[in-house]
């Protein structure tokens, strides 16, 4: 439920009374200033309330933008403000602060042009002033050609009427459900006409989280088509992924037009991407093995890049946030950017989803499930090494990292009870990308597939990994390319996985590798989305019970010592899979739909 408050009756012949109640307030009017506080005190708690100036002359989404959004505690556009539950106090404080006088208001003539109201009259603006110099800075969203202004006179408000009326708001609200920097394909391909899909859902009602679970629907089963091993399938398969991210697009656009934003939403959108696209890299392996083709290392390969090169990016935001001045990798992408194919050759590079999944359906669709992971995998690696190369290229200019670098560092490395043991006490010793190098190539170079039969090796390289490791984050994590750690731990436990069910050739075991590497790949997708939200990482029970990064490599090279040659490997990671499957979503689940958590949703345009 919502309320807005009018300081004072509509202008005759406004329609914001109306606009209001179309948004979903229910409307009351002041007479007085000295009348606002007892009603903003009137309002639940539980409810956002809006004071909006009875002169107020704009388009109804401009009063969408500025007093609907849930995202944030407080909002204001010229002639309104509003504060949701959270921003309530910070409102409340700031209409006690008004400085009104508490006579009646001045009388006007029958008939009399609509006076210049003084600077002490317009109320909303000035509890925005007030919210702005205190802790609660009101969000000011980007009108554009919407208008949103108090006129002063019967001239000015005639002129503000033709402005509004000039302008198509319909056309804006469509343009602004899509994001300003995205994909060439979702730009070019998708959107132009998903938008429209966007507006469809919100006029019959329909939520975002609707059409995420639709398109989460609709992936899972282009990946059973594509599991039939058939050709008309592997058709179908890539029509219903293309579908699938028509809908992907949907529900964020339908999240922008109608400001329909949600805690529950926020891990829908997170995770279900990621569930998507590897239950089709699944869905293709199944696939070729009905065709007896084996291609489940291929499969996990590309998760592992994939999750990989995430990794990367977010923990590289991490320590060096968007847009950090100066530098000379950001002078040369400025310079690029002024030169328009540039812009989009360097987004399709990157091989963002839009790309991935048409590159993904088109390969499924006439080519072989070993074709099209193949050529993901090259593709995707050429992506992975431009982007590492730039955000090595700004690590070695940038000057100091965040200083919520370290925490968030230390959440997204995972680390375990091994390694939490073997960081104390802090001592001197290499800089933490150092240790974290050390500890992967002890790891690999002791695996089997390269020192051949020597398995108990791997566990002895598995310990070793686990102590370097925790060198590593006992390390300050304030340098520049500190951020190397979690990327190098979750190469280091996702190979070890691979390599290991790839060397066992025993049936089963890279199914059930996959699986396993699924259940951590949550788990470290869910920290990310939970670090974006300000709620830090998940609990440190969590950690300790998963065993951490090290503690999986440790138990995976000695199920593999135990039982490399016979089913008990392809059992022990089942189990592993499982056990760590169920406390992760079970934490996660409980995290997002608690009323404190966050909801977050990506307006950057970064590549997914």
């Amino acid at each position: 439920m919502s309320s807005a408050i009018l300081t004072g009756p509509p202008v005759p012949g406004s329609s914001v009374e109306d606009d209001l109640r179309a948004l979903g307030f229910t409307v009351s009017v002041v007479a007085r200033p000295a009348e606002l506080a007892a009603a903003v005190a009137a309002v639940p708690a539980g409810e956002r309330v809006a004071v909006v100036d009875a002169g107020f002359v704009g388009h109804r989404h401009s009063l969408r933008l500025g007093l609907t959004d849930p995202r944030f505690a407080t909002a204001a556009i010229p002639g309104a403000v509003a504060a949701g539950p959270a921003g309530r106090p910070a409102l409340a404080a700031a209409v006690a602060a008004l400085d009104e006088p508490a006579g009646p208001p001045p009388a006007e003539p029958a008939g009399a042009p609509l006076a210049a109201p003084p600077a002490a009259g317009r109320l909303a603006d000035r509890l925005a002033e007030l919210l702005a110099a205190g802790d609660a800075p009101p969000h000011r969203p980007e009108l554009g050609t919407l208008v949103a202004e108090v006129p002063a006179d019967e001239p000015a408000r005639a002129a503000a009427a033709g402005r509004v009326a000039a302008v198509d708001e319909e056309a804006v609200r469509l343009r602004s459900a899509v994001k300003s920097r995205d994909g060439f394909t979702t730009t070019h391909l998708v959107s132009p006409y998903s938008r429209y899909l966007a507006r469809w859902c919100a006029r019959r009602g329909l939520t975002p989280n609707q059409v995420t679970t639709a398109s989460l629907v609709t992936a899972l089963v282009a990946a059973g088509c594509a599991a039939t091993g058939e050709r008309l399938g592997f058709v179908a398969a890539g029509l219903l992924l293309m579908a699938s991210f028509v809908l992907d697009c949907a529900d964020g656009q339908l999240a922008r037009y109608a400001l329909k934003y949600s805690t529950l939403g926020a891990w829908l959108d997170a995770t279900f991407d990621r569930a998507k696209e590897y239950a089709f890299y699944a869905g293709l392996a199944l696939g070729a093995a009905r065709g007896g083709d084996d291609v489940w290392a291929l499969a996990l390969g590309a998760m592992v890049l994939q999750t990989c090169r995430h990794i990367v990016d977010f923990a590289f935001n991490e320590s060096h946030p968007p847009s950090p001045a100066g530098g000379a990798a950001n002078a040369i992408s400025g310079r690029l950017d002024r030169i328009g194919w540039t812009v989009w050759a360097r987004r399709m590079i990157v091989l963002p989803i839009g790309e991935r999944w048409l590159l993904i359906a088109v390969l499924t669709a006439l080519t072989t499930p070993r074709t099209t992971l193949l050529v993901l995998l090259v593709a995707s690696g050429l992506a992975a090494c431009y982007t590492t190369a730039g955000r090595l290229l700004r690590s070695l200019r940038a000057r100091g990292v965040a200083a919520s670098a370290p925490a968030a560092l230390r959440g997204l490395a995972d680390n375990g009870p091994l390694a939490l043991a073997a960081g104390r006490p802090r001592l001197p010793g290499p800089p933490a990308p150092v240790w974290a190098l050390l500890a992967v190539l002890l790891l690999l170079a002791t695996l089997p597939p390269v020192v051949g039969a020597g398995s108990w090796l791997a566990v002895l390289g598995a310990l070793g990994y686990g102590i370097a490791a925790g060198r590593a984050a006992a390390r300050p994590l304030r340098g520049g390319l500190d951020w190397l750690l979690p990327p190098l731990f979750r190469a280091g436990e996702y190979l070890t996985i691979l390599l290991l069910a790839a060397h066992s050739e025993v049936n089963g075991a890279l199914p059930a590798a996959f699986c396993l590497v699924a259940a951590s790949a949550y788990h470290h997708y869910d920290t990310v989305y939970r670090l974006r939200g300000g709620a830090g990482a998940p609990p440190r029970w969590l950690a300790m019970a998963t065993g951490g990064h090290e503690g999986r490599v440790l138990v995976v090279t000695v199920a593999a010592a135990l039982w490399a040659d016979g089913q008990g490997f392809t059992t022990a990671l089942a189990v592993l899979a499982g056990a760590v499957a169920l406390l992760v979503l079970g934490e996660s689940i409980r995290f997002w739909i608690s009323s404190q958590a966050p909801a977050v949703h990506d307006e950057t345009g970064e590549p997914a």
